[in-house]
């Protein structure tokens, strides 16, 4: 193979060969005929397969086969039955992006070396910028390794706004930090808080309606409280489209408070962002436009290939500020074009991957028309859900109400529990029953559904639709396939 003289041959025969193997597994991805899931134990994948790596190279064609091995064993998270994740879907245009991307194989760090990519970063974030509300998509922003990533960034971004001394001396040189967010919230929020040393004890988790939304009367309550205690509240993490429950905290009411008690707003909206792009649903994020810092995560709602999140920043230059080290062998001031396009100092990595592409090159393909037509079919289809089973026999639904966001939550209760009255026996069979029907689900490779408890909630299944290749078909065909899993538990 290249780079060997005269390899030019067996090189296009090889990728040739490679490419022939993913798209026959891109167009068995949107084949209904197919197993979502060819699910084998660990031990069993281990054992009838040697993963091993040798001292002495393999032949081309056992390379192959390695490749049609592992694809033969990946999940089809483009399936149109994959319901198991915030993201799913297979976009042709993100494909091909990504193929490009991992063919020029260069860094986010320098307009030196990422010219095109670079620039394409800046329209891109100015653009989301826009959508959320500020002026003119004023403000700056980074694509990050995941919405985790981008909430780390927010807290660490709001520290230093508020003290930034802590750049050079750390967390002993300043008071005690809270933070708060709500109890539906993502897990990030107390992972950054460990990463960066402010520590988890100091995340104070503000009660939620019976929705999932947060409660801004209690906020302001903790708030206070915690101000009384001698601690120094920097940051509000309000949450746009929770995990579980798809809920939109109540952005303008959160807005109030921080303002009032001069505290760093941001919006977690990974999930819920998205809806941006809907002249029908944006409406659930109106206040947005007034957070200090948002994560939008367009690998969830907008289907962009993994991985491709975005933290945004209002206030220009506080990023780089926070983040800069000056160093001299990459960030050298005496080179011959604009510097202000060498991103790579205001970014926590040091390499990073291309992600915008993917997002800049679908965003072309599809307009934004496109993408508000794909995410009002994905909640359409949510509705669609939530209408055929909140009253069909066997199902009880989780909350009242339509819901917010894709996300539907529901119990599926077997013929054998539909006649017992409310008790502990009930209970404890009931939490049971979403676990064994996913493991069936897995074992005949038919479908994939998230399950999980919440709070005083037993073992329930949240149903999540963000792949535009699913139809009510397949909405119908799960609520089949729930009924024939469970029919005897």
């Amino acid at each position: 193979l290249l780079p060997t003289c005269n390899g030019e041959i067996t090189t296009m025969s090889f990728l040739q060969d490679v490419v022939d193997i993913l798209l026959q597994y891109v167009v068995k991805s949107f084949d209904r005929s197919t197993k979502v899931i060819d699910f084998h134990y660990p031990n069993e994948l281990l054992q009838e397969y040697n993963w091993d790596l040798a001292d002495q190279p393999q032949t081309l064609e056992e390379i192959l086969l390695n490749c049609r091995t592992t694809l033969k064993y990946a999940i089809k998270t483009g399936h149109p039955r994959y319901f198991n994740q915030l993201s799913t879907g297979l976009d042709m245009v993100g494909l091909a992006a990504d193929w490009l991307t991992s063919a020029a194989n260069t860094n986010m760090f320098t307009y030196e070396i990422a010219p095109v990519f670079v620039l394409l970063e800046y329209v891109t974030l100015r653009k989301m910028r826009e959508m959320v509300g500020w002026p003119g998509g004023c403000g700056d922003g980074i694509f990050s390794p995941g919405g985790a990533i981008s909430n780390m960034y927010a807290m660490l971004i709001a520290r230093f706004k508020m003290f930034p001394e802590v750049k050079e001396k750390g967390m002993a040189a300043i008071p005690r930090l809270v933070a708060f967010t709500s109890e539906h919230s993502h897990f990030s929020v107390k992972k950054g808080a460990a990463a960066l040393g402010i520590g988890t004890d100091s995340v104070i988790l503000i009660r939620c309606d019976e929705r999932g939304k947060m409660i801004p009367s209690d906020l302001e309550r903790r708030i206070v409280e915690a101000k009384q205690k001698g601690f120094v509240p920097f940051l509000v993490s309000a949450t746009a489209g929770t995990t579980v429950y798809g809920a939109f905290d109540p952005l303008i009411a959160i807005a109030d408070i921080c303002k009032k008690y001069k505290i760093w707003m941001h919006v977690d909206g990974a999930w819920g962002g998205g809806l941006l792009m809907s002249r029908k649903h944006k409406w659930k994020l109106n206040g947005i436009e007034r957070a200090n810092s948002v994560t939008w995560n367009p690998h969830k709602m907008m289907g962009v290939p993994l991985q491709c999140s975005a933290l945004l920043v209002r206030e220009e230059g506080l990023m780089q500020s926070c983040n800069q080290m000056h160093a001299s062998y990459l960030f050298q001031q005496d080179k011959h074009y604009d510097l202000s396009y060498d991103t790579g100092d205001k970014a926590l990595q040091c390499g990073r991957h291309v992600d915008v592409f993917k997002l800049w090159l679908m965003w072309r393909a599809k307009g934004t028309t496109g993408f508000e037509a794909q995410i009002d079919k994905c909640l359409e289809l949510a509705e669609y859900l939530y209408n055929k089973i909140k009253n069909r026999e066997g199902y009880e639904m989780v909350f009242d109400g339509k819901p917010q966001h894709t996300n539907v939550c529901f119990w599926y209760i077997p013929p054998s529990l539909r006649g017992m009255e409310d008790s502990e026996e009930r209970t404890s069979r009931l939490m049971k029953v979403a676990p064994v029907i996913k493991a069936r689900m897995m074992e005949y490779g038919t479908t994939m559904v998230s399950y999980q408890p919440l709070g005083d909630k037993v073992n329930f299944f949240r149903m999540v639709i963000s792949n535009p290749a699913a139809t009510h078909q397949d909405i119908d065909f799960l609520i089949d396939e729930i009924e024939r899993l469970g029919q005897d538990l």
